[in-house]
Order: structure tokens, then sequence, then C-alpha cells
């Protein structure tokens, strides 16, 4: 069967939101706000987009981005939020097509860059990314504003 890669629409959250609480499983981080009302924003387009790889009527990956201004870049750059595959369909090539499509997206949009972060417990990634033509740029550093809820 094909593969399509294709935005995300309403009817997909529920599969959404539950892909993504695999992905905070396995990086061991929890989501700190309820994940439905990103969900819907990023649907907008507007400041991000949800996009999956879907077989037949199974989604099988999602990818999420963010669209920044920064004056650095004299407009918009992306980030990488999100990369998620189902166990069954890892070693098919699903992150690759996820990932070539927020690419193109980002370059359409007029992005001057995309990035990403890797936590420790996915550094084990550098090598996919790479195959992408992502680079290693440096650390970053951050402080949590928001406090878990339970």
């Amino acid at each position: 069967m094909t593969i399509d890669i294709r935005n995300a629409v309403a009817d997909d959250e529920p599969r959404c939101v539950e892909l993504l609480a695999e992905l905070k499983s396995a990086t061991r981080s929890a989501p700190a706000r309820p994940l439905q009302d990103s969900f819907q924003k990023l649907l907008s387009k507007e400041r991000g987009e949800i996009i999956l790889a879907v077989e037949g009527t199974q989604i099988l990956g999602m990818a999420t981005v963010s669209y920044n201004l920064a004056m650095r870049y004299g407009g918009e750059y992306c980030q990488l939020e999100e990369l998620v595959v189902t166990p069954a369909a890892r070693g098919k090539n699903i992150g690759g097509l996820l990932v070539q499509r927020i690419v193109d997206n980002a370059r359409a949009r007029g992005c001057a860059e995309i990035g990403l972060y890797l936590l420790e417990t996915t550094e084990h990634n550098r090598p996919f990314y790479a195959k992408y033509g992502f680079e290693v740029i440096g650390t970053e550093m951050r402080q949590g504003l928001i406090n878990e809820q339970p």
C-alpha cells in the first residue's frame, strides 16, 4: 500500500494525541498542559503544522513544526518539535518521508532555516537527521516556566 504524507485534520486529533503520548513516554517527559488546544492551533497552520504519514486509514507517523520569527533571519525559521513513528512502521522510511515534507514545506514558506533539538534520550537519532542535512551547531539552555500538573 502507498504511504500518503498529508496535513492533519480535526478527525485525526485522538490518534495524534496517542502518538504524542507514545513519544513523551519514550523520551520520559510529560506534557505540562492538555494537548487538544495546541492541536487545534496547529491545524490553522499560522504558527505551525502537523504532518502525518498515513497508510490506508492507519496513521503511522506524525511530525509537528512551529514557525517562529527572528530578526537574525530577517523572517521566519522552522523548528521540528516532535517526530514519532509507530513501532510497527519503523525501518520503512516513514520518518524520512515526514522530515523531507517538513523541509519542503519550510522552504516553500520562505523559512531561512529549520532546526530541531535532541534530548539525551534521543541522541541516537543524530545520524538519521544528518542524512537529511541537519548539522550540530551547539547546545541549548532552557528554563521551564510551567509546573507539570499531576
